[in-house]
């Protein structure tokens, strides 16, 4: 769903910038190592593991890789993840005539 107002987004988040040009990389709690791990795990996953996504079903591959990183905690244990994959895909269903189209 696009956002069609950029000010709904200023005012759930608070945007704040590090310099990289001035070698400052990181300002307070601002700071791009985690952006940079959201990319590195989805380029693994691009050139690893599917070798090529259709624009079609990007969201879906986006969508398990931010699974992977909510509930990829290694502390928690096999059976509790299984268990919250298993809650958020009750429910749905995703027929292949659907997935075809």
């Amino acid at each position: 769903m696009p956002i069609k107002d950029i000010s709904i987004l200023e005012r759930a988040y608070q945007h704040d910038t590090v310099n990289h040009s001035a070698k400052e990389f990181v300002n307070g709690m601002a700071h791009t190592n985690s952006i940079e791990s959201v990319w590195a795990v989805l380029k693994r996953g691009f050139y690893g593991t599917y070798h090529n996504w259709s624009k079609k079903h990007c969201h879906r591959y986006i969508n398990e890789f931010v699974f992977r990183l909510n509930d990829g905690n290694c502390r928690i244990d096999t059976i509790n993840r299984v268990c919250s994959l298993i809650a958020n895909i009750t429910g749905k269903r995703l027929t292949y005539e659907n997935l075809t189209q």
